[in-house]
């Protein structure tokens, strides 16, 4: 599958591939990439089901894994990889199967192991709004408060509400992301352990409870080499929550692309 992508930055270097999570879109990580693209090129991307990326009823991480190995191919054959949450999960699940894709991970506030919790709340909210009722996006943003308290979740969905279209219509594949939602907040159990050589970062937020102790143990078990690194003051959506901290944290790790 061709996933749609942007890149920025300069012509020659070793790329950085960077891929947002559930519900969420290349341009999520744009403060992060404009910072990282001073030095390297930059792609962001969409995954499939998100964005302006095509849509598939297979929402499983290898599938995820095989469209960014594809992309990966078309910039050259290696990349730097950074994945937030279920971008996160997909970026592992690229390094423990293809480890010569990719030359250094980060995995953003995600753990390799199966969650509890469930997102499919979200889309409920998503679909229950009246569409053809919607003509800019704070009549969608009323609607959505009756199901979605708060505002900044709000926003962060309604930034896939595409109103050019009549009537307005979500840019995700709902029905693919419900159908899919038991692999998203799950984890392959056949990946191998330990296969991925190159150095490793796990950056966690503060204030978020996705990589606990049994979240870090696990980054251990198959990334041996992983160093931890926890963001003061930051959630989930750490790279929004402190944008200038992250594209720091980034750019000391992935330096400019050269050596392993």
């Amino acid at each position: 599958m061709k996933l749609n992508h942007t890149i920025i930055g300069p012509d020659k270097g070793l790329p950085i591939l960077l891929v947002h999570g559930l519900y969420g879109q290349g341009r999520n990580l744009g403060a992060q990439a404009r910072r990282l693209a001073q030095a390297r090129p930059v792609v962001t991307v969409d995954l499939r089901n998100h964005g302006d990326s095509p849509h598939d009823a297979d929402a499983g991480y290898p599938a995820l894994a095989g469209d960014l190995a594809a992309l990966i191919d078309d910039l050259g054959g290696r990349v730097d990889l950074v994945g937030h949450s279920m971008g996160g999960k997909a970026a592992m699940v690229l390094a423990l199967t293809r480890p010569r894709r990719v030359r250094r991970l980060v995995v953003m506030d995600i753990a390799p192991l199966p969650y509890e919790h469930d997102q499919t709340g979200y889309i409920d909210a998503m679909e229950g709004l009246d569409l053809p009722a919607v003509a800019r996006r704070s009549d969608a943003d009323r609607q959505l408060a009756a199901t979605v308290e708060d505002a900044g979740i709000r926003a962060f969905l309604l930034q896939n509400l595409d109103l050019k279209a009549s009537p307005p219509a979500w840019k995700l594949n709902l029905p693919a992301l419900r159908h899919g939602m038991p692999q998203i907040v799950g984890w392959p159990q056949d990946l191998p352990v330990g296969s991925f050589p190159g150095k490793v970062m796990a950056l966690r937020g503060e204030r978020s409870d996705y990589v606990l102790t049994p979240g870090e143990d696990a980054m251990r078990r198959y990334f041996p080499q992983v160093r931890v690194v926890t963001l003061k003051g930051a959630g989930h959506w750490l790279h929004a929550d402190a944008p200038e901290a992250v594209a720091e944290t980034l750019a000391a790790f992935l330096g400019y692309g050269q050596g392993e």
